[in-house]
């Protein structure tokens, strides 16, 4: 136990002299009995997921050395090309607020340097159609890129400086282009009318021509399938998974916060959204046992922490609610890292496994899922782009709520809100 709760294999310190491949301690031992910040240890997972990914993509070898499994039933019969788009788009969505973070001499910024030049480097791999890693952008029976290039702007709106403004002209014509036609393929009656709305709310951000229509029908529509006390209906029916934190609160609110800039939808929308957010993030905190384990319900399961995106999202935009600590967030998402991300969790040359703990449980891969489906769990590392300084890190790790729960302590009541 005490082994899978403390594993980390030191990834940065292998790439800071060059070597790109997966990581491995040079001291297990030591390593095993030392005690990190949990800052730390956030950036050295961090690093451990992203650098196969990225590493590959910004030399151009992402589609030579991914491996691709699928999950049963796998229902893209044409092509496995998504993969390397979700892998990407996937991964930088959550990477993104911390590349934005200032350069110091610390060991974690050498670290972030490496990571966002690469991620810098694969965005011109990404739409470059003399490169190999050239993204597969979709035909109007191959819809899955819309979604994954809706977590590629959503990075870019986080980080406009390192993931935008720093690229080269030719590049950012490019990703232009490729967003504008996008627009060919329709997206489902479900929450992938926010990917659309995404992408056009980029373009929108960057004033470049958008479709209104696809902005507007998602917000319209969305807010006609809430349901009440933060939950929102995944189209028609609902469903009890964690659908609302994979896609629907954050994009939802992001979408209207850059439209509210924009002047074209209301600030009241925007806060009422956020509010909601706000809401479900209380339910998340409170899905996690006292062991640092959590609820597991519905389709997607092997999209792991992006279970917990609002909640690390109202944290890095200083609104976490007023019922919780920074202390009591941390070291329970802490906790959950430490029992989820063991060893078997990943392959031999580092990739993410198709489960959610170790490497049986492929059985609960959805027929949608693929390698690159599992790097959506990076946007649990939007907190990173808080400084280390803020009090998110700092704050004294406390006991969260079904900790206090279930040990008789005093814990938070529970009311059901009407907003």
């Amino acid at each position: 136990m005490m082994q899978r709760r403390n594993f980390l294999k030191l990834s940065s310190v292998l790439g800071l002299l060059g070597i790109t491949g997966n990581a491995v301690a040079t001291n297990e031992h030591t390593d095993f009995k030392k005690k990190k910040a949990d800052r730390e240890y956030w950036v050295e997972l961090l690093d451990k997921i992203a650098t196969p990914v990225l590493a590959n993509m910004s030399r151009g070898e992402l589609r030579k050395n991914m491996p691709v499994e699928v999950g049963k039933g796998w229902y893209e019969k044409s092509t496995k090309d998504v993969a390397y788009m979700e892998a990407f788009g996937r991964l930088i969505s959550g990477m993104a607020p911390w590349f934005e973070l200032p350069d110091d001499d610390s060991r974690e910024s050498q670290v972030r340097k490496r990571l966002r030049l690469q991620a810098q480097q694969s965005l011109v791999h990404a739409v470059d159609p003399a490169s190999p890693d050239y993204l597969y952008w979709g035909t109007p029976t191959s819809r899955q890129p819309l979604v994954d290039a809706a977590y590629i702007a959503q990075a870019l709106l986080y980080a406009p400086k390192s993931l935008w403004q720093d690229l080269d002209a030719t590049t950012r014509q490019r990703i232009i282009d490729e967003f504008t036609k996008i627009r060919a393929l329709k997206p489902n009656q479900s929450n992938w009318l926010l990917f659309a709305a995404m992408i056009e709310t980029f373009l929108l951000k960057v004033d470049k021509p958008f479709d209104a229509f696809r902005i507007d029908d998602a917000i319209d529509k969305l807010k006609g399938w809430y349901t009440g006390d933060g939950w929102y209906k995944d189209g028609a029916n609902f469903g009890f998974d964690h659908y609302n934190a994979y896609v629907m609160h954050p994009m939802m609110t992001d979408v209207l916060k850059h439209n509210v800039e924009k002047g074209r939808r209301t600030k009241e929308e925007y806060e009422q959204a956020y509010k909601r957010m706000q809401r479900y993030s209380t339910y998340l905190e409170r899905y996690i046992s006292p062991e640092g384990t959590y609820l597991v319900v519905g389709r997607s399961s092997t999209y792991r922490m992006a279970t917990f995106q609002p909640l690390v999202k109202v944290v890095l935009e200083h609104k976490l609610p007023a019922s919780l600590t920074n202390g009591q967030v941390r070291a329970a998402l802490t906790a959950v890292m430490k029992n989820m991300f063991i060893p078997s969790t990943f392959t031999k040359d580092g990739w993410l496994t198709l489960g959610l703990v170790g490497d049986q449980q492929l059985g609960i891969a959805d027929t949608y899922s693929n390698t690159g489906s599992m790097y959506i769990t990076s946007t649990v590392f939007l907190a990173l782009g808080l400084p280390a300084n803020d009090p998110f890190w700092t704050a004294p790790a406390e006991e969260w709520t079904q900790q206090k729960a279930w040990s008789g302590k005093p814990f938070a009541k529970d009311y059901a809100v009407n907003y």
